[in-house]
């Protein structure tokens, strides 16, 4: 709402005053900003999630900025981590503890709070919430 009381604002003074031309090119990118906001986010860095894993754990999962990412069970039991990167809009991952290679899961846009269904690259298939940033540390770190 008050993007848009914005947006009417920059046009109001765009009609009233001729110098006012070059202030409203900014509400416009307001309008971009928002709609993608509605759309939701593509990208994983600086993301935290919550699922339960095939195994029946569940997990919080946090990648920060720089693609390294750490899960832990809710209970508090470190379960993995490792290094995730875009590949062709899918989240590739690439665990630390293990020696299966890099695993892709694919990416809807997603807001905090919502639910979608990934499928990754082993036949895998979870229902992922995307939740409030938290940062999480290694073990012992």
């Amino acid at each position: 709402m008050k993007k848009l009381i914005l947006l009417a604002g920059a046009a109001m003074m765009a009609a009233c005053s001729p110098a006012a031309e070059d202030e409203a090119a900014p509400a416009e990118e307001v309008t971009e900003d928002a709609s993608m906001e509605a759309a939701g986010d593509t990208s994983l860095l600086g993301t935290t999630w919550t699922f339960t894993d095939p195994d029946g754990n569940e997990v919080i999962e946090t990648i920060d900025a720089d693609g390294n990412y750490i899960a832990d069970s809710t209970d508090g039991a470190h379960l993995d981590h490792g290094t995730m990167r875009m590949v062709d809009g899918q989240g590739c991952f690439t665990s630390a503890m293990n020696d299966e290679g890099e695993i892709c899961w694919t990416i809807e846009p997603h807001n905090v709070g919502e639910t979608q269904t990934t499928v990754g690259s082993n036949g895998d298939s979870l229902d992922v919430t995307r939740v409030e940033y938290t940062e999480l540390s290694m073990p012992g770190g």
